[in-house]
C-alpha cells in the first residue's frame, strides 16, 4: 500500500471532529462520510431506520462479508474551557489531531473509509467477498442496539470493531447491564414519621443486603461486578414528606454466558427472602430501559443488558488478522476491551465472529483534551488495509 492517503485520512478526520455529533444528532457526520462514500464510488451507500450510514464495495466473486463498525455519536462536551484546545475545531498540536471525538472514535472512521477506497482503488472489485463501512449511531447510549440493525441490513460474516485499542487485537470484553433497584413505601407528614413507610430506610437496607452478594468471576474478564451508581427518592424535594417512593441505579459488568434471568435471579432471591422476614418492605428489581430518538425521527429503545463476549486468541480467525498484521510490520498483542462496545450485540447476542482493532489510547475516551495521534491514524488505515486482504484475498 503507498503513502499517498495519508493527508486524505488526516483531512477526513478533521472533517469529522469539526462537526459536532451527540448522540441524537449525528447527521452532519452521516452527510460528510455519506459524500465521501459516493465520490469515491462505493457500491452501495445508505442509511437505515435508525440512521446507521452504510457504505458497501462490492468482490466480483462470491465471498464473506466483512463488516468494520464504528459509532459517530460522542458524549457531550461538558465545559469547554478545560480544553487546551477547541473541541471541535480539529486543530494539529505535536503530530495529535485534537477534539471530541478523535480516539472515541472518528479516527478509526475516517481510516476504515480511506482503507476501503484505495483497497477497491488498488485491487478494483477483483476479490471474493464484500466490505462494509458502518458508521453507527446512539453508541454511546446503547452498546450494540443500532448495531442490531445493522447486522440484519448486512448479515456479516466478521466484525472489526474500530474502538480504540492501540492497533491491538481485542477478542472480548465484560458486557454492561443497568440495574433497577426499587422500594415503595407510605407518603405521610414527616411530624408523624409513624403514620407512614419511608421508602428510602428500606432502601438503606436492600442495599446493605445487596452488598453481601458474592459476584461472579471469569478468570480473564474478571468480576461481575454490581456497583450503586445513583439512588433517587420521591417525592423531592420531600418538605415535611415521607418518601414513599426509592429508586437505586446499579452497574452490573457481565461475563460470558450470564443471561438476563441468571442476572437477576440472586438478586430476586435476595429481595423475595427479605420480604417474607418484613411485611413492611416492597422492593423490585428490573432492567433500565432506555428510549431516545434518532435524528431520523425515529425512536430507538433497549433494555440496557449489553452482554459480555470473549473468543479464544488461537480462534482461525484470530489468527488470521495477528499473522497478516505481524507479516506486514505490526506487532500486535492479542487482549480484552475494558469497557462495553458494540461487540455485545455482534459478539455477544448475534455470535458473529468479532474482534476490535483500533487507532489510539482507550483511556483518552470521553476525556477533555481528547486527541488522536496522526501516527495511529496513518497505521490504522494500513491495518483495516490488511484486514481486507487477510479475509477477502
Amino acid at each position: 500500500m503507498n503513502t499517498k492517503f495519508k493527508q486524505e485520512v488526516i483531512n477526513l478526520c478533521q472533517d469529522l471532529i469539526r462537526k459536532s455529533s451527540y448522540s441524537g444528532h449525528e447527521q452532519n457526520v452521516v452527510n460528510i462520510l455519506k459524500t465521501y462514500m459516493e465520490k469515491n464510488k462505493f457500491d452501495k451507500v445508505f442509511t437505515d431506520k435508525y440512521g446507521n450510514i452504510i457504505g458497501c464495495i462490492k468482490g466480483n466473486r462470491p465471498g464473506p462479508k466483512i463488516l468494520f463498525d464504528g459509532h459517530i455519536d460522542t458524549v457531550p462536551v461538558a465545559n469547554e474551557l478545560e480544553w487546551t484546545y477547541p473541541p471541535f475545531a480539529a486543530e494539529i498540536h505535536d503530530d495529535k489531531i485534537y477534539g471530541r471525538g478523535t480516539s472515541d472514535m472518528k479516527g478509526a472512521v475516517a481510516a476504515m473509509c480511506v482503507a476501503a477506497k484505495y483497497f477497491k482503488e488498488d485491487f478494483g472489485n477483483d476479490f471474493a467477498g464484500e466490505i462494509y463501512i458502518a458508521g453507527v449511531v446512539h453508541e454511546e447510549c446503547f452498546e450494540g442496539v443500532a448495531s442490531r440493525e445493522v447486522s440484519k441490513n448486512i448479515k456479516p460474516d466478521y466484525v472489526i470493531i474500530g474502538e480504540a485499542s492501540n492497533l491491538n487485537i481485542k477478542i472480548g470484553q465484560r458486557g454492561r447491564a443497568e440495574i433497577i433497584v426499587e422500594t415503595f413505601g407510605k407518603s405521610c407528614h414527616s411530624a408523624n414519621p409513624e403514620k407512614g413507610i419511608n421508602a428510602v430506610y428500606k432502601m438503606a437496607k436492600v442495599i446493605e443486603a445487596i452488598n453481601t452478594l458474592e459476584p461472579p468471576h471469569h478468570d480473564i474478564l474478571g468480576d461481575g461486578i454490581l456497583e450503586l451508581t445513583d439512588i433517587k427518592s420521591s417525592p423531592y424535594p420531600g418538605a415535611s414528606v415521607v418518601p414513599d417512593y426509592c429508586r437505586a441505579t446499579y452497574d452490573r459488568r457481565l461475563l460470558v454466558g450470564e443471561t438476563k434471568e441468571s442476572v437477576l435471579d440472586p438478586i430476586k432471591k435476595l429481595l423475595l427472602e427479605m420480604m417474607a422476614k418484613d411485611s413492611t418492605l416492597n422492593v423490585k428489581v428490573s432492567y433500565s430501559v432506555g428510549k431516545e430518538k434518532c435524528y431520523t425521527n425515529n425512536e430507538i429503545t433497549g433494555e440496557r443488558f449489553f452482554p459480555g463476549w470473549l473468543y479464544d486468541k488461537n480462534d482461525e480467525f484470530v489468527q488470521k488478522a495477528y499473522v497478516q498484521l505481524k507479516n506486514n510490520g505490526f506487532n500486535p498483542e492479542i487482549t480484552q476491551y475494558n469497557f462495553c462496545t458494540n461487540g455485545s450485540h455482534y459478539a455477544g447476542e448475534a455470535h458473529i465472529k468479532t474482534f476490535g482493532l483500533g487507532p489510539s489510547k482507550e483511556n483518552l475516551a470521553h476525556t477533555a483534551n481528547e486527541y488522536i495521534e496522526i501516527n495511529q491514524l496513518i497505521k490504522a488505515v494500513q491495518c483495516y488495509y490488511n484486514m481486507n486482504i487477510a479475509f477477502l484475498k
